[in-house]
């Protein structure tokens, strides 16, 4: 089922002229950047001229894969229905082992509703998800990945589930609602340096044609239709929510009003007017977007192959492929090559049913760089049933496309602990989340017998080390009546201690752990239930201590 929609509109051809850069940024504050970082780093990330860093300033590089479905009616990621082994936590099993670093999770704001219900789910390949929110399934994913170095990207793709929109609002989805929706996010997740940002809103692109055109503009003033105007107003309303996360914004397709350039008018149009839905940030060096915390913009560009959309001007140049850096550097690379912000690339795929794709993407790998220091990226996609790219992966959610996988895999950038063959296998990927461990602790706690809750803790992954560290979850269900909150109490016995921890409110004194609800997630249905999770550090036996759960 095709689910993403032709582009429209490209440049007229035509010569390219580099885009000039007017800096006209807020007051940074600088970052120094240390060496590369292995997977995605440590902790928080932030910028750092054209680099994205972590909490240690080494740079980071984000390689990621797009997993949609959460912007669809069905409320969650596509890919749940599949038959074994294609469960939900072998699929990013095997992102990870292919190499991918990132997942780009695109969502609607009809998902996150209370009431919202994630259909399609596969009970014998997934039965941990049976009952399960769509919010509860991302939390999940979230603490999943987290626990294989991955790092999560958050992309509002749509106002609603019925379709993507020219504008960041529609009549039934506002930008208030907007902003509530992303800080909703920013607290939930918080605490959670998985997580890393906002995506703002997916392919802002114009509508209609000059001089009436409807659609999204970039620096026109029209604070109605003016892109780099709302990405402000909706990144600072996110960093005054939580100041850690990253924003990334997209560019819109063409210059101008917010419409496509009028064929009809007798006035001769820019040859360099319109680009992918998305991936037009030709004027964002002059009026760049200005956030209230310094060292979080991230631009993010589009960019697609000929089996998507054959009539861009640049692929019938004489010069093919050739002449494919210039009409980057010109919508987008520039910001990257002046050091004004980092780039990532957050669509772009193909079929590769049309030879030239190949010569397109394996041009579009060399130009974003290789090793740490080239621009991040998320491909398109890893779910097979984009009916314009189709996916890294078969119809099974499990073969491998090898064509794809030869051209993109020399430039991922693995996690750490998750496996990182670049090429990966054709079938057969690994099936268990835990790293090398150096014992095999009891996998959850049985939960209480009685009570208004009960608390069942697991141990997700652990690994070796002086000390070790692990990764855990404790699922809180409620009994035969609803609760308003709950609180968690066990104690340590054997050298754990928890550094960090997520959907929840942590509290210490020795070894005695007490957890608390966070304000989102204390009232649980009949019979529901909700998850927090943590990291910690364990040495001796990493035992799985009784818990006791009070409501």
């Amino acid at each position: 089922m095709g689910l993403r929609r032709i582009r429209t509109r490209g440049a007229v051809g035509g010569a390219v002229a580099l885009a000039a850069v007017a800096a006209a940024a807020l007051v940074a504050v600088t970052l120094t950047a240390g060496t590369a970082s292995a997977g995605t780093g440590t902790g928080y990330l932030h910028t750092s001229g054209n680099k994205i860093v972590d909490s240690t300033g080494a740079t980071v590089r984000l390689t990621g894969i797009n997993w949609f479905g959460m912007e669809t009616d069905n409320h969650t990621f596509h890919g749940l229905w599949a038959g074994k082994p294609a469960s939900w936590t072998q699929q990013i099993d095997h992102m990870a082992q292919l190499g991918f670093n990132t997942i780009r999770v695109p969502y609607t704001g009809d998902s996150l509703r209370s009431g919202a219900t994630a259909t399609s789910i596969n009970t014998d390949t997934n039965p941990d998800l049976i009952g399960l929110s769509p919010l509860q399934i991302l939390d999940k994913v979230v603490n999943y990945a987290g626990g294989k170095g991955m790092r999560i990207i958050l992309d509002r793709h749509r106002p609603t589930a019925s379709g993507q929109t020219a504008l960041w609002y529609s009549g039934t989805a506002t930008e208030a609602s907007e902003i509530a929706d992303w800080q909703m996010l920013a607290t939930r997740y918080a605490n959670n340096p998985t997580v890393v940002g906002a995506d703002l809103f997916n392919e802002p692109h114009a509508d209609g044609t000059e001089p009436n055109g409807t659609g999204s503009c970039w620096g026109c003033g029209d604070t109605t239709k003016d892109w780099r105007l709302a990405a402000e107003r909706i990144g600072n309303a996110i960093l005054g929510t939580n100041s850690n996360w990253l924003i990334f914004v997209e560019g819109v397709s063409c210059d101008g009003n917010g419409g496509s350039p009028n064929p009809y008018d007798n006035i001769p149009d820019d040859p360099m007017a319109c680009d992918w839905w998305g991936g037009n940030l030709s004027k964002a060096g002059t009026y760049p977007v200005r956030l209230n915390v310094a060292n979080r913009l991230v631009y993010s560009a589009h960019d697609y192959g000929i089996s998507v959309y054959d009539r861009q001007p640049w692929f019938k140049d004489s010069n093919f492929p050739n002449n494919l850096p210039d009409v980057w550097d010109h919508f987008w690379g520039y910001l990257y090559k002046q050091n004004v912000a980092p780039i990532l690339v957050g669509e772009f795929g193909s079929t590769l049913a049309n030879p030239l794709d190949t010569q397109w993407m394996t041009k579009l790998m060399a130009y974003m760089g290789t090793g740490t220091n080239g621009m991040s990226f998320t491909y398109w996609s890893w779910n097979p049933d984009s009916g314009d790219t189709g996916g890294i992966v078969g119809d099974d959610w499990n073969t491998v496309n090898q064509a794809k996988m030869n051209i993109i895999g020399p430039y991922l950038n693995p996690p750490a602990g998750g496996g990182g063959s670049t090429g990966g296998p054709t079938s057969n990927p690994p099936t268990s989340s835990r790293p090398p461990t150096s014992s095999q602790p009891p996998t959850s706690s049985p939960p209480p017998a009685t009570g208004a809750c009960t608390a069942t803790y697991t141990v997700t992954s652990q690994w070796p080390g002086s000390p070790g560290g692990f990764q855990g979850s404790v699922t809180v269900k409620a009994g035969t009546s609803a609760i308003s909150k709950w609180t968690v109490k066990w104690t340590f016995a054997n050298g754990q201690t928890i550094g960090q921890l997520w959907n929840g409110t942590l509290s210490t004194s020795g070894s005695a752990v007490t957890v608390t609800n966070a304000a989102y997630n204390g009232t649980i249905p009949a019979n529901g239930s909700t998850e927090f999770g943590f990291t910690g550090t364990w040495s001796g036996t990493n035992a799985v201590p009784t818990l006791t759960c009070t409501a």
